[in-house]
């Protein structure tokens, strides 16, 4: 009896008969992470040894001489535009002349028309009247140009016609030149012939309606009523620019473009031909 008690005492306090012990694997697991920890505990705490400083000793720097640039001749500054008001300024106004006239007609007319229909074109000097030498008012040009005119305007009988046109470049600038002729005018009817605040069926009813001697407007008006064979220039006897006038800008009648061109398309219509047939004047104001 008492050897199996001394058995099974071995047994469970697992002694062996030479003098081992046999372990809990789950107790040697456990070590085993204890001593694992303990190690990554020491690799954290032993410090990094420091890398030895680099010797920051000053370098020394050396500048390339700059290279010289060739010395050439100054660049000219650049210019602008002349403008007309500088050329006033350093000079007076010249009055227009009819070779003015005469050499913007030839100039202009010959992108479109050959040389044998220039010669058609040209206007001849005996259809020019004395030119404006700055001087005058409109008045007095007139009665300089026209000194028959009273007896002119009460033998103009015909309707849809005129005695007298004159152009200029705007409806503001014609109702100047209207109110500036009232020494000559007299009793005359004069027509305004523009396109700002007046309708051309307006224009048509009063040349339609009644005798009309003096006419004062814009190319672009005026042509209109021609195409409309509203105002037959047939009667007309003295044509007159507003050359010399020269409007904010500065621009005279034919520095506009688009005035230039229908004053031109004006001549072209019928006006160059009554001129070669020494039936109408002409004259610059």
């Amino acid at each position: 009896m008492a050897d199996d008690l001394g058995d099974e005492w071995w047994k469970s306090d697992g002694v062996g008969a030479g003098g081992g012990s046999s372990a809990d694997p789950s107790d040697n697991e456990e070590k085993e992470k204890d001593t694992n920890v303990l190690e990554m505990m020491q690799q954290e705490s032993t410090p990094i040894p420091a890398s030895p400083k680099k010797d920051m000793q000053p370098k020394e720097c050396f500048l390339l001489p700059a290279k010289e640039r060739k010395k050439g001749p100054p660049r000219p500054r650049k210019t602008k535009g002349t403008k007309i008001s500088d050329v006033l300024a350093k000079s007076e106004p010249k009055p227009g002349v009819p070779e003015d006239l005469q050499k913007l007609v030839m100039d202009q007319l010959s992108i479109k028309h050959s040389v044998i229909e220039l010669e058609e074109l040209k206007l001849p000097d005996s259809c020019f009247l004395p030119a404006n030498d700055l001087s005058h008012s409109l008045s007095s040009y007139l009665k300089q140009i026209c000194p028959k005119w009273a007896k002119l305007r009460k033998n103009h009988k015909e309707k849809k016609s005129l005695v007298m046109l004159i152009i200029c470049s705007s409806a503001l600038r014609a109702l100047e030149l209207i109110r500036s002729m009232t020494a000559f005018k007299g009793d005359c009817k004069v027509l305004k012939l523009f396109a700002k605040h007046i309708k051309i069926q307006e224009q048509v009813k009063l040349l339609e309606k009644g005798v009309v001697h003096l006419g004062v407007g814009t190319p672009g008006r005026i042509k209109a009523l021609v195409h409309q064979d509203v105002l037959n220039l047939n009667s007309l006897k003295y044509l007159v620019f507003d050359w010399n006038w020269r409007d904010q800008k500065l621009r005279r009648l034919m520095d506009i473009p688009e005035i230039r061109k229908e004053v031109l398309e004006l001549l072209e219509m019928r006006l160059i031909s009554l001129c070669r047939a020494d039936s109408l004047k002409l004259g610059l104001f």
